[in-house]
Parts: C-alpha cells; sequence; structure tokens
C-alpha cells in the first residue's frame, strides 16, 4: 500500500491512474559534492492544472535504469598545506653568548650540537622534559633523569641497571650520598650510618640518577666536547620530540641565549588541513588521503593526528569566517613527488566510510513520497518504497521489498 501516487511531468495533462484523484507533482533531485559534503535536495511543485510553460520546458527528461550492486565511499575535499608539521621555537636555557647556529634547512639528530654557547657544544636529546636544574645529586630522581638516562642508553652508553617503578630509592642531602635500589623496604627503615637517608618511591616515567649514570654522563660529556663534570643543568642540552629540520634562525652570533634562537620542525613532509570543528567526525585517524599537488601530481598518505584544541580559522590557517577549527594532519606515504617542494598550497581529498556490495540508484530515480519517506518507480507506473543509506558521486544507497539488482527503475535524466 501507498500513501500517496507520482505523475511525471512528462506526462500528458489528464492521464489516467488508477485510484484517487492525483495531484501533479514535479520531483527535482540533485546530488551535492562540494567540500566533502554529501547532500540531496528534494522539490517538489505541485500544480492542479497543466504546468506554466517554465514549469514544463524545464521538466526533466524520464529513462530507465537498472539497480546496480556496488561500493560506495563518502569523500571529503579540503584544502591544506604541504610542510614540515608543527614549529616548534628553540631558546637557550641559560646565560651566555651564542658562538654558532645551524644554517636553515640543517637536519640535528639525537647527540648532535644544535648550536654552540659560549663555544661549547648544545646537543639535542629526544624527550618532552626539558632538564631544568642540576643533576648532580645521586638519587636525584625524575622525569628528566629518564630523559638523560635513555638518551644516553640509546647513543650506546652503559648507564648500569635503572630501580624499577615502585621500588624505593635511598636519597641523600649531600651530592656525595649514595643512593640504593630496594624491592620491598619500609620506607621507615634506616641505614646503620649517618647522614640518615630518606626514601622515596619511583614513579611511572621516573629515571634515577645512579653513580653508573653519573659516570655514562661523564663519558659521554668528553666525547663531545663537554667539560667531563658528570654534571647537567638545565640548557646543556636541547630536549626536543625527535630529529628536527631547522626551519628559521632568529638569533645572531654574539647574541645573548635567553632568547628565542631559532624555529625548528620535523624532518618528514606532511599535509596539514583545517577541519571545521563541527565536522570532526567525518575524518578518523588512520583514514586514508589523496594529496593533489600544483602541478596536479598525486601523493598518497593517512591521517596520523587530528588535534584536540579548536582553534579560531585565522589561527588554524582556515577560511571559514570565524567557525572554530582543528589540525588535521597527514602523513605521507611517498615523498617522491615531493623532492622539488618544501611548501605549497595543496588540495587533500580524504576516503571516508566506505560501505561494499551495496544495492544502489542514481540520486535521480528517487521520489519524495508527501507522507514522507522515499520511492523508486517501475517502468509500468507502480511505486516501491524504499529506505536510503549513503550518498556517494551521483549515488544513492537504497533498500526494500522487491529491490534486486537487476531490477529496472525510472530515473530522471
Amino acid at each position: 500500500m501507498r500513501s500517496s501516487e507520482h505523475v511525471r511531468a512528462d506526462e500528458p495533462p489528464g492521464s489516467a491512474v488508477p485510484g484517487k484523484a492525483r495531484k501533479r507533482v514535479v520531483i527535482a533531485v540533485t546530488a551535492l559534492l562540494t567540500a566533502g559534503v554529501v547532500g540531496v535536495s528534494l522539490a517538489g511543485v505541485r500544480s492542479g492544472g497543466k504546468p506554466s510553460g517554465a514549469a514544463a520546458s524545464g521538466a526533466p527528461r524520464v529513462s530507465t535504469v537498472a539497480v546496480v550492486r556496488t561500493d560506495l565511499s563518502s569523500t571529503l575535499s579540503l584544502h591544506g598545506t604541504l610542510g614540515y608539521g608543527r614549529t616548534v621555537s628553540v631558546k637557550g636555557g641559560k646565560d651566555g653568548l651564542v658562538t654558532q647556529l645551524p644554517a636553515v634547512g640543517a637536519k640535528v639528530s639525537r647527540g648532535r650540537s644544535l648550536y654552540r654557547l659560549d663555544d661549547r657544544p648544545v646537543p639535542v636529546f629526544y624527550g618532552t622534559t626539558p632538564l631544568f636544574r642540576p643533576l648532580d645529586t645521586r638519587g636525584l630522581m625524575g622525569r628528566d633523569v629518564k630523559v638523560v638516562a635513555d638518551n644516553l642508553k640509546a647513543l650506546g652508553y652503559d648507564i648500569g641497571a635503572q630501580p624499577a617503578s615502585g621500588s624505593w630509592v635511598a636519597q641523600r642531602p649531600e651530592p656525595t650520598g649514595a643512593a640504593s635500589a630496594s624491592p620491598s623496604p619500609s620506607p621507615s627503615a634506616s641505614p646503620s650510618h649517618s647522614p640518615s637517608p630518606s626514601y622515596v618511591r619511583v614513579k611511572p616515567g621516573e629515571g634515577v640518577l645512579t653513580a653508573s649514570l653519573i659516570a655514562a654522563v661523564g663519558r659521554w660529556q668528553t666525547q663531545v666536547g663537554m667539560p667531563s663534570t658528570g654534571v647537567l643543568g638545565a640548557g646543556d642540552v636541547a630536549v626536543l620530540p625527535g630529529e628536527v629540520r631547522v626551519g628559521a634562525v632568529q638569533a645572531q652570533p654574539g647574541d645573548p641565549a635567553t632568547g628565542t634562537l631559532m624555529s625548528v620542525t620535523g624532518t618528514a613532509k606532511s599535509v596539514s588541513v583545517a577541519l571545521d570543528a563541527t565536522d570532526v567526525d567525518s575524518i578518523q585517524q588512520g583514514d586514508k588521503a589523496t594529496v593533489t599537488l600544483p602541478d596536479n601530481s598525486e601523493a598518497h598518505g593517512t591521517v596520523s593526528a587530528i588535534s584536540t584544541d579548536a582553534q579560531a580559522s585565522d589561527q588554524a590557517g582556515g577560511d571559514s569566517g570565524g567557525t572554530p577549527q582543528l589540525v588535521v594532519t597527514v602523513s605521507l606515504d611517498s615523498t617522491a613527488a615531493l623532492r622539488r617542494l618544501n611548501s605549497a598550497p595543496v588540495q587533500v581529498q580524504f576516503t571516508g566510510q566506505t560501505k561494499k556490495g551495496v544495492l544502489a540508484v542514481p540520486v535521480g530515480a528517487l521520489l519524495a513520497l508527501s507522507g514522507g519517506g522515499y520511492a523508486l518507480q517501475l517502468p509500468g507506473g507502480r511505486l516501491l518504497a524504499v529506505e536510503t543509506g549513503m550518498f556517494a558521486k551521483g549515488l544513492v544507497e537504497v533498500s526494500g521489498t522487491g529491490i534486486t539488482a537487476g531490477t529496472k527503475v525510472a530515473t530522471a535524466s
């Protein structure tokens, strides 16, 4: 049973259709695929008499198509910027004069000198916690100590065993005090000698400044040309997320090291895309993307990160007139096509949800029922009610009783 009947606009006035009195309905269906948003606009024009000349001349022609079984994928196309990712400012961590700076475009990896301060090297360590205090007391613990331990170990130095997370470590007030790790001591226990140490439990993510680690620091300092004191303090190393590329240099030799010296980025090229915060569910980490370069060549990539802090469009690099935006980072699978480009505006097409083996028809085959919902019309005029699913590239997913692959239906053309 159907709630209404529909007569296409190209039928002559007065055409007989069994049932109740009919109303002429002209349905115009348009599939919109702009800025990656697929939409459908349905407009019905009803008339009790003959359509006007404008309506009659603009009425769609009707043809027949077969329902097909196919794969549908939603896509989203946005503007992006090719570059080296997020920029990080490097500031000097202690007093002194800058005596040497890197060239723009230089790549600096772990253990290599990023710049020289008072003609002493300031090497790069990987991590997220900068050195903020003198590491000069055995038993001292913290995330900064772990940065030192992890980097020296990665550079091939023997740092000895680090106390496990959760163990208790003895700390003495003077720098020469001994440190020890015990699997299950009582915090109230005291060694027989004085001064009495305090016991501190190692927290997750912390390192401990052991005698072996102090010795490793001294050996490393000798190797890189620093005074071999076994002590490191704020500003002695530049702690950065990983290998970096120097993007710009703000300081000059002879400048005080307390200001911004340079800006650095990662070494891998990537694409940054500003995404309206309202569209956050349209892209997921791991989604595939195709990047179209200015010369119309293509590079492929994967969504590697989506920021969680929405910013005004001018901060995120967008042009949506103030709509808060997130930054989507696309890591590129191959950079062969990008060798001659360090930065460029690009177009990025994201492949979103994919449905495989669904039944689909051209969007122009859909008829809007006056009681709500949609139907397809068979060549004989009978209507079959359908449920719609994904819209993509001019097709719409349909399902319903009597709808199978190969079923012939009328469509506007």
